[in-house]
């Protein structure tokens, strides 16, 4: 059996390294890495692939959220609502522009926004709204919406985990995911469903003014060399990655339908399990699975977790601390009772391998030795 791996990169490049290398020999020709033909082209690609007016490119996801909430102006002390469970880079931003982070609770079931504890957080200070695409679903957008039209918010969806998913509005039409608030962020991350070979991320937005703005603020406020016009950062995303970007943006459906029949795989495997929750798919959305994420019942997960890697089965814990007990994060406004769901989650869920490259005996093995844990 093929070495197991949480992500198998290898084997996915091993199928492109053809089209990969000459691509990236053709930047090292041209000596264009920053700023080069091959990123423009990369982002008049995702335009047309997530039916944007305006994708702009930057070094990595985490900066395309600060970057995003720059452009909008925010200024400090607005309050912003997020998930409490996510990935930190998702509040990080927030508390580095001395913006005033909110968390709020998930859904037991998809793990993304509880809408009615989002309702319950709106207070006169709140500015956002950042809804997290957790594991490759979304968010429950058309009500995120709805609450953000209310009360005046703007809404920047964290899509680093879910390019590629599709959200199915009530009239039955599609838009892709992170394509629907004011703006949508997203990360290029190597395990991503769409990853380049080192660092990137991209902003996108329908908006033509707030475009303008965030072309300037990645490129230190210019918009002509040496004239500033608005404050910036320095985050680009380099030629390279841009050239690696667009020989994988064409594949990105044909990867998400992979990693879809891999989770119908575990999700067969599992089935006859009563001490195995698998993961549950919004009716509103598709799901792309980034992660593949089981929630156990009467299992000590933690236990699971040491035997899996004693039987060098990869396996992670998205996430083992929320953000409201974190250190750097923590607040006096918040109650535990606040986070019930949270604070199950934590207890409950582990991440096993998905990626595009699956052999049947590696998944046969993987769900069997977890069985065998939890039958015994």
């Amino acid at each position: 059996m093929k070495k197991l791996q949480m992500v198998d990169l290898q084997s996915q490049y091993k199928k492109i390294q053809a089209q990969i290398d000459k691509a990236v020999s053709g930047v090292f020709a041209s000596a264009a890495f920053i700023n080069g033909p091959e990123v423009k082209q990369f982002q008049s690609d995702l335009e047309e692939y997530l039916q944007v007016k305006h994708v702009i490119p930057c070094a990595n996801g985490t900066d395309a959220l600060q970057i995003a909430m720059m452009g909008l102006g925010l200024e400090q002390g607005d309050e912003v609502i997020t998930v409490d469970f996510t990935f930190a880079a998702t509040v990080e931003v927030i508390a580095l522009l001395k913006l005033t982070p909110v968390l709020v609770d998930v859904d037991i079931n998809t793990f993304n926004m509880d809408i009615q504890a989002l309702k319950k957080a709106i207070t006169p200070k709140t500015k956002a709204i950042v809804p997290v695409h957790l594991f490759g679903q979304c968010a429950n957008m058309e009500a995120v919406l709805e609450v953000a039209k209310e009360h005046n918010l703007y809404v920047i969806e964290d899509n680093a985990q879910a390019i590629g998913a599709d959200y199915i509005l009530k009239d039955g039409s599609r838009q892709k995911a992170g394509s629907m608030g004011d703006v949508g962020t997203t990360s290029f991350f190597p395990s991503k469903n769409l990853g380049c070979y080192g660092d990137g991320g991209a902003i996108f937005t329908n908006n033509d003014q707030l475009a303008h703005t965030i072309r300037g603020m990645v490129n230190h406020g210019m918009y002509k060399r040496y004239y500033h016009e608005v404050v910036g950062v320095n985050s680009r995303l380099d030629s390279v990655q841009a050239a690696i970007l667009r020989i994988k943006l064409p594949l990105l459906d044909s990867y998400c339908d992979a990693r879809r029949s891999a989770a119908e795989y575990y999700n067969n495997g599992f089935s006859a399990s009563d001490k195995i929750i698998t993961p549950i798919t919004s009716e509103f959305t598709t799901h792309v699975f980034h992660q593949y994420t089981l929630r156990l019942k009467n299992v000590d997960r933690n236990a699971l977790h040491e035997h899996l890697n004693e039987c060098k089965i990869p396996n992670a814990i998205y996430y083992p601390v929320p953000l409201h007990l974190q250190e750097a994060y923590k607040d006096s406004r918040y109650q535990e009772d606040d986070f019930k769901v949270t604070n199950e989650l934590i207890n409950s869920v582990i991440s096993l391998p998905m990626h595009t490259e699956f052999e049947q005996e590696q998944q046969d093995h993987i769900i069997n030795t977890i069985l065998d844990f939890v039958n015994e």
